[in-house]
């Protein structure tokens, strides 16, 4: 019979062992574009935390936007040894070398919100729907325009870009174009400067002081007698540089009303801009969500399971149809902001 300390130290023992073989799990590498953006911060964040819950060790590495910083962080991770590989890539046209290297060493490949190009060793896609992001947020700048602009047809907007060498840039612009062409069509939006097309409107490393530099010339170009109504913006840090240059020529202020700007990505700093009244709308996405997919897929795969998915259509990336998990998003604007971005948890009260 056992005594209490002898059941107490073998209970200890038990849930030792238990702990180190979960730890065995495997070793995933996690591959980041950039720590200047906080919404990378909050997936590295989530996925570490998510894969170590599940019994996995990991490896996140951030590049800030170094293509061949990321490309040596990915050898360095194959080196090493991780069982599978997650990555958002910096440029995902570049990395097809190190995914054979890959998989010729038995290591999976995930390609995380951003889709890895020309490369037959991508394995799968962990993603929102982009396509549907650019929908929302035309139709969040259209309803916008409605509301606070409702008898200055034709309204004055500019379109903005994510960056080209990002696949879901044109996901997204795509997306938009969807709804905003049928408008520019028939005459109820103007593009007053003529630019259109990824290749003009693109913002390359969705840089938002390229943004706010090309807000600047295109305000002082075309908008010195004429009022701006809309900014299509597809990323919150390109709205705040995009807002920082209209500010800086009057719109906010008097008889001048602040266009509508559109975001993504429910940023802090362009949640309290649109309760400043500010930025008029974001696209929320749970990157708690899509860490749990990705962490989902890797479990799956390294347990002799299948990943589960529900897109294997969409996502061709020129050399194969990337098996998909696509994720919903959801629009944000000053009426449902507290609902959506501060009950579910993704920013506290006391941030705001």
């Amino acid at each position: 019979m056992l005594t209490g300390l002898t059941a107490l130290a073998l209970g200890v023992s038990v849930l030792a062992a238990t702990a180190v073989q979960a730890a065995d799990k495997g070793l995933i590498g996690i591959a980041m574009p950039t720590k200047s953006s906080a919404r990378w911060i909050s997936d590295g964040e989530s996925m570490v935390k998510q894969f170590e819950a599940a019994g996995y060790e990991t490896d996140l590495q951030y590049a800030e936007d170094d293509i061949p910083n990321q490309l040596a962080q990915i050898e360095n991770m194959i080196t090493k040894g991780v069982d599978v590989l997650v990555i958002a890539a910096i440029d995902g046209t570049t990395l097809s070398n190190a995914l054979e290297n890959a998989h010729y060493a038995g290591i999976k490949t995930i390609a995380y919100d951003r889709l890895i190009r020309d490369s037959e060793y991508v394995d799968y896609y962990a993603t929102f729907d982009n396509f549907k992001v650019g929908v929302q947020q035309a139709t969040s700048l259209v309803e916008g325009l409605k509301a606070r602009f409702p008898d200055a047809k034709p309204w004055n907007v500019e379109l903005f870009g994510g960056s080209p060498d990002d696949n879901n840039a044109y996901f997204f612009y795509d997306g938009a174009m969807s709804v905003l062409q049928p408008l520019i069509d028939s005459g109820e939006i103007n593009i007053v400067s003529g630019q259109t097309g990824m290749d003009t409107v693109g913002t390359l490393r969705w840089d938002g002081a390229v943004a706010q530099a090309r807000m600047d010339n295109l305000l002082s170009a075309h908008y010195t007698d004429t009022q701006l109504h809309g900014a299509l913006a597809p990323y919150d840090g390109l709205s705040i540089g995009i807002l920082s240059s209209l500010k800086g020529v009057g719109y906010g202020s008097g008889d001048l009303p602040m266009p509508i700007v559109t975001g993504q990505d429910a940023e802090l700093q362009s949640i309290k801009s649109i309760i400043a009244g500010e930025q008029y709308s974001t696209i929320f996405k749970d990157t708690r969500e899509l860490a749990g997919v990705t962490v989902g897929m890797v479990d799956a795969l390294l347990q002799g399971g299948e990943p589960k998915i529900n897109d294997t259509s969409t996502y061709d990336n020129g050399v194969k149809v990337i098996p998909s998990y696509l994720l919903e998003p959801v629009p944000v604007d000053g009426s449902n902001y507290e609902k959506i971005v501060i009950e579910s948890g993704y920013h506290s009260k006391d941030d705001l």
